[in-house]
């Protein structure tokens, strides 16, 4: 068993031959403007398009904590939404969205679908930027649901 590489880069960009899943961390109030999200939406229109509708229509589909939405941008490229966070920080926030039981749960989903597929995995450090995880506390999940199911994951850190 492998442990997660990590590089300097783009997460948007994943450096590696074969499919490859883009994984990000969203909320579950359909809000999708800041952080990760602006560059994903300006590498492929589609994963927002997608977690919009998804968001939408959740009366009749299982969007809400814990959930995963796989979007096909490229022949060999998918973007991963994982619900990890409730609502957003605001200024008159108290504590941080971030719930890292629905990230486990989303990342049980996602290592389904990069085994079925065959997939490595790319990703900044989830639920650690607006969320206001911890990635002391994301990473052993990482390691657990997908590193020891034998699925290579990457860990992009963004700029110098």
């Amino acid at each position: 068993m492998k442990g997660i590489t990590y590089v300097r880069g783009d997460a948007t960009a994943p450096q590696s031959k074969g499919v490859k899943i883009v994984a990000h961390v969203c909320n579950d109030l359909g809000g999708w403007g800041k952080g990760f999200v602006l560059a994903v939406s300006r590498r492929w229109s589609e994963p927002e398009a997608a977690y919009r509708r998804w968001h939408r229509e959740r009366a009749g589909n299982d969007f809400g904590l814990g959930a995963a939405q796989f979007v096909r941008v490229e022949p060999y490229v998918w973007v991963a939404n994982l619900i990890g966070q409730r609502g957003m920080r605001t200024g008159r926030s108290s504590g941080v969205p971030v719930r890292y039981e629905a990230i486990d749960a989303a990342l049980g989903l996602l290592a389904d679908r990069a085994a079925e597929l065959g997939a490595s995995v790319h990703m900044p450090r989830i639920g650690c930027g607006l969320a206001g995880g911890s990635w002391a506390r994301v990473e052993p999940l990482v390691l657990r649901r997908l590193v020891e199911r034998g699925i290579p994951v990457t860990v992009y850190d963004f700029g110098a």
